[in-house]
């Protein structure tokens, strides 16, 4: 009986490579375009990154045993997979309990928050006359002549003028204060519960948003989390 050619690959050992191969490929192009939260706390969680530097969190490679998550182009990190995977088929429940394991030691909701709402009605009211406040109070120099504010405005009301010329230190320092305290709140308490990706868009718009308006963006805010919870009750029926 002829012993078998070391030279020759068998076609199976080659086709099984092919497609974990592919199967690797797909999962880590998946994590990256659906999943960043989920890299993102892993990065917290395994190794205790804050949310701004885990905010680029990309994985670039994994194996059975472990994924490789690059917070930067110079910072990658090795997350074991414990125990490890035995085939790629387990991949997909093993992400999603790493996923739960980081958000329950991290103390984050199961609920990530990828939307920014914008306000109606009374909102959008408040908003308009918040962001004018700030705009008109950033500086006496709008309440004297020579200003765009005063020239086409005030220059009708000057008694107004001057009030507003005297009270300003005393109103734009507590608004900015105040409002960037509320901005620091939304931060910690809804948009790091939340995983909202630090610096992104929608970060950024639920932060400024905050800044300028108030309270009214948290409403806003847990009226998101409450629809985005009764979509996800819907997909367990």
């Amino acid at each position: 009986m002829a012993s078998p050619n070391p030279l020759i690959t068998d076609p199976s050992t080659k086709d099984a490579a092919t497609k974990d191969a592919a199967a690797k490929s797909r999962i880590v192009a998946h994590m990256n375009a659906d999943h960043q939260d989920s890299l993102i706390l892993y990065l917290q969680h395994h190794v205790h990154l804050s949310s701004f530097h885990a905010r680029n969190a990309q994985l670039t490679d994994l194996s059975l045993s472990s994924l490789t998550i690059a917070s930067s182009p110079r910072s990658i990190h090795s997350i074991p997979i414990q125990p490890p995977m035995e085939s790629w088929s387990e991949a997909r429940p093993r992400v999603v309990a790493m996923d739960k394991e980081a958000r329950n030691a991290l103390g984050r909701s199961d609920v990530t928050v990828k939307r920014y709402k914008a306000p109606r009605g009374f909102m959008t009211v408040a908003i308009v006359v918040c962001a004018l406040v700030f705009v008109a109070f950033s500086r006496r120099a709008n309440f004297v002549h020579g200003s765009f504010l005063y020239d086409y405005q005030l220059r009708y009301v000057p008694n107004f003028a001057a009030f507003c010329f005297r009270i300003q230190p005393l109103v734009i320092f507590p608004m900015v204060l105040v409002h960037g305290t509320e901005a620091r709140i939304m931060v910690t308490r809804r948009l790091e519960k939340h995983t909202v990706r630090w610096g992104s868009g929608v970060w950024w718009l639920w932060v400024v948003g905050t800044f300028v308006e108030g309270w009214g963006s948290f409403y806003r805010f847990d009226e998101v989390v409450k629809e985005e919870e009764l979509k996800k009750e819907k997909t367990k029926h």
